[in-house]
Parts: C-alpha cells; sequence; structure tokens
C-alpha cells in the first residue's frame, strides 16, 4: 500500500503545496523562500526517511511567521493524510540525537491527540540565511503546529544546548531538534512485522 499524501493549502497570505511519501529514502525538493526553514525540512525528510515536496508563497515582505506556519499545518495534514487509519504501524518512536555540544530528545505519539511540549533554552533571535530570516521563537510553533495538523502527541527537550559558560549556538539547537524529531517520527511511521494488521491501541482507532 503506497502511504502518501498530497495537500494544498491556500490563504491570503500564503500558497502552499505539500506532497510526502512516508516510505521513501530521503529525497527532498523545497521552497518556501525562507532558507534555514527549507534546510530543516531537508533534515526532515532525509532523517525521517520521507520523500518530500514543498513550495511556498508566502508574504515574506511581512516577515517569515505566516510562511512557516502555514507550511507546517500543510505538512502536519499531509502526514494525518498519509498515516490513514494507521494500521500496522509502530505508533510510538523516540531518539536522541547530539549534534556537537547540543543534545535533543523526541519523543512522538501518533495518537490522534494534539498535544505538544517543547522545552528550549533562550536563543538569539534570529537566524540569518539566504531569502528571508528566520526567527527562533517560531520553532515551538513549528512543533505546535505539526502536532495540531497531523494529530500527534509530540515532546521536544534540549537536554544540553552550549558547552559550559558559553552561549548556545541557535542553528545547532534547532537543527539538532529537526533531526530528532525526524528520527522519532520515522521509527513511530514503520510497520511492525509483529502487529498482525492491527490498530495499535485498545480502542482500535487512533
Amino acid at each position: 500500500m503506497s502511504r502518501t499524501a498530497r495537500v494544498e493549502r491556500a490563504t491570503a497570505e500564503t500558497k502552499v503545496s505539500v506532497a510526502l511519501t512516508l516510505d521513501g529514502s530521503g529525497q527532498a525538493e523545497i521552497a518556501t523562500g525562507v532558507g534555514f526553514f527549507d534546510h530543516m525540512l531537508h533534515q526532515l525528510a532525509r532523517h525521517g526517511g520521507l520523500d518530500l515536496t514543498v513550495h511556498t508563497a508566502g508574504d515574506l515582505e511581512i516577515d517569515a511567521h505566516h510562511t512557516v506556519e502555514d507550511t507546517t499545518l500543510a505538512l502536519g495534514a499531509a502526514l494525518r493524510d498519509a498515516l490513514g487509519d494507521k494500521v500496522g504501524i509502530n505508533r510510538y518512536g523516540d531518539a536522541t540525537v547530539p549534534m556537537d555540544e547540543v543534545l535533543v530528545r523526541a519523543a512522538v505519539d501518533l495518537s490522534g491527540r494534539p498535544y505538544v511540549v517543547h522545552d528550549e533554552p533562550p536563543l538569539a533571535p534570529y537566524i540569518v540565511g539566504t531569502g528571508a530570516t528566520y526567527p527562533t521563537s517560531l520553532t515551538r510553533h513549528v512543533w505546535e503546529s505539526l502536532g495540531y495538523a497531523a494529530g500527534l502527541t509530540l515532546h521536544v527537550s534540549v537536554l544540553r544546548a552550549a558547552r559550559d559558560a558559553a552561549q548556545p549556538d541557535p542553528h545547532h539547537v534547532v537543527e539538532a531538534q529537526f533531526k530528532a524529531v525526524a528520527r522519532a517520527l520515522r521509527q513511530a511511521v514503520a510497520i511492525d512485522p509483529g502487529a498482525a494488521g492491527a490498530v495499535p491501541s485498545t480502542k482500535e482507532v487512533l
């Protein structure tokens, strides 16, 4: 069974197109106009084993907020649609990912119940890349938007952010989060060969 989805989202602020294949090889074609966010979505695809195409045209003349938010909402909707009835999936996934001085833990439950816990230290306010600047305050919003749209429970905790007496590198802190979430999702969406085609819940629905 092909676990794929395509979602189009259009508002007065953005126009988003997302195509997602859960059982992919990490291939990605990403263009949102926010260079650092594009880089993060590439991490999500590569480390999540997803094939992902994202094209977003947003009101970047204002800031990156609407573009990042609406792209993530469309991505979450695609994830929900691609999972279908969730028969035979692992449901749960977790990963602890180091990135140099940073250590991040992510845990996911494809529960159908949106709930997000995000623990992150104060960071420099912006990451500057090509295109629009990425405000680091948006990372929490990314996880909240993904959890809401996909119907998942997600915990993301930055366990260590910097060397002693040093300031956190926001690039490393945010990138480690995306990699950890990707690895946790990869585990959760995978088919459990011992599940005998059942939904992994005593309610028999997720």
